[in-house]
């Protein structure tokens, strides 16, 4: 595990730099549970994410010389932020090489520090791969998200921070892509509060971390496809296996699905902004991965909130869909005068509002005389969607619905 006395350093170094974020019990999450569930809102943090303890701590501890050189990373996002700002504090030059598919919120993020960006490869690894060359040649100091004892010491920051709040919890769960923040997390807890259990999650889309946990042994992913970027890492390091063998009791996984499912649960009844890579821990809680903890004080780290405003649009959209709140629908008329009125008192009649309606008559599906028309509806759940087809029905109107 990480050396205690390192992290209680780091702690004091980020002192005044990095936000001490809350870590609040959560009564709608708890209640949908059952649980006593406690969040600890590193989506509040000062970049948006847990990352710049890390790397705030990395860079303080750098030699002048070694400043001098400037600092490298490769980051899906955060990180970069976190490298980028700590870079800025010290006034030293700091260069990012982020995968091509990066969020534009979070490449704008890490300029605003005034970081040079450089987008190369479609995953953090093969980021990785071209920042390690690149840093190389340039004589750069090269700053690892995961693994290097320095960083590791700054995430495990976040657990004395919990400690100090409620020292009694019987779980904590830890979001794991590289696995750095579970390796500083998990060090401290079992040094302190040995008795609480440390519970990984990883994105379903992102195995390597948890395949290498059960096997006990690094293995590797071909790919990597989630919407949890910031950890979808491709490879398994055997610095943080290692860590996470000696101080991890256990691992789960959760999909796209449950993520996105988490994430709406967080916005509408948490009002927290939480991307897909901090919102995995709730995910799990939510889908019944962990019902042995039915009763129990259990912590979350909501590691992140720098949430792409696109995908957050359509997780919001489906997630509306899914509840029963929104309806698409394609009606088949006669195209004659008065047609689309009828349907739409109908609609009206059932307190059914139209937000959006499109028209076409030139189909090559379509009988002449006839046309479709497309109307999204918001509703009140699925009884009422109910009513409406059954409506439909009465009336002999040929539709379909678009889930």
């Amino acid at each position: 595990m990480i050396d205690l006395e390192k992290i209680y350093s780091a702690h004091e170094r980020i002192k005044g730099i990095v936000v001490e974020t809350p870590f609040a019990y959560a009564p709608r999450l708890s209640e949908e549970c059952g649980c006593e569930i406690y969040l600890k809102k590193e989506n509040l943090q000062v970049t948006g994410a847990f990352k710049i303890r890390g790397a705030y701590n990395k860079i303080a501890i750098l030699s002048e010389s070694e400043r001098q050189c400037g600092v490298i990373a490769a980051s899906a996002g955060n990180h970069a932020q976190g490298v980028a700002m700590a870079a800025q504090i010290f006034g030293i030059k700091a260069q990012i090489v982020m995968p091509e598919s990066t969020p534009l919120t979070k490449i704008n993020g890490v300029r605003y520090y005034g970081a040079e960006v450089i987008l190369a490869g479609s995953n953090y690894d093969e980021a990785y791969a071209y920042a390690s060359t690149y840093g190389r040649e340039q004589g750069m100091v090269f700053v690892h998200p995961f693994t290097d004892d320095a960083v590791m010491a700054g995430q495990g920051t976040i657990a004395l921070e919990m400690i100090s709040t409620i020292n009694d919890l019987d779980a904590v769960i830890i979001p794991v892509g590289g696995g750095g923040l579970i390796s500083g997390i998990s060090s401290v807890f079992k040094s302190l509060s040995p008795k609480t259990q440390v519970i990984g999650v990883s994105a379903l889309g992102a195995p390597a971390m948890k395949e290498s946990f059960e096997a006990k042994k690094a293995i590797d992913s071909v790919s990597v496809r989630t919407i949890a970027d910031g950890i979808a890492v491709r490879d398994t390091s055997e610095i943080t296996l290692g860590h996470i063998l000696d101080c991890v009791d256990s691992m789960v996984s959760v999909d796209d699905e449950e993520i996105a499912n988490a994430i709406l649960f967080l916005l509408e009844r948490q009002k927290l902004v939480v991307e897909g890579a901090g919102a995995v821990g709730v995910a799990a809680v939510l889908h019944g991965k962990l019902g042995e903890l039915k009763g129990k004080k259990v912590g979350i780290i909501l590691s992140g909130g720098n949430m792409d405003v696109t995908l957050l649009s359509i997780i919001i959209e489906k997630g509306l869909i899914k509840s029963g709140r929104k309806m698409k629908l394609t009606v088949t008329l006669i195209d004659k005068p008065g047609a689309l009125m009828k349907l739409t008192e109908m609609l009206q009649g059932l307190n059914a509002n139209i937000v959006h309606i499109a028209y076409d008559r030139t189909s090559t599906t379509l009988a002449y005389g006839d046309a479709n028309v497309t109307i999204h509806l918001e509703t009140k759940g699925q009884d009422h969607q109910s009513q409406i087809r059954v409506l439909l029905k009465e009336h002999r109107y040929l539709s379909s619905e678009e889930h």
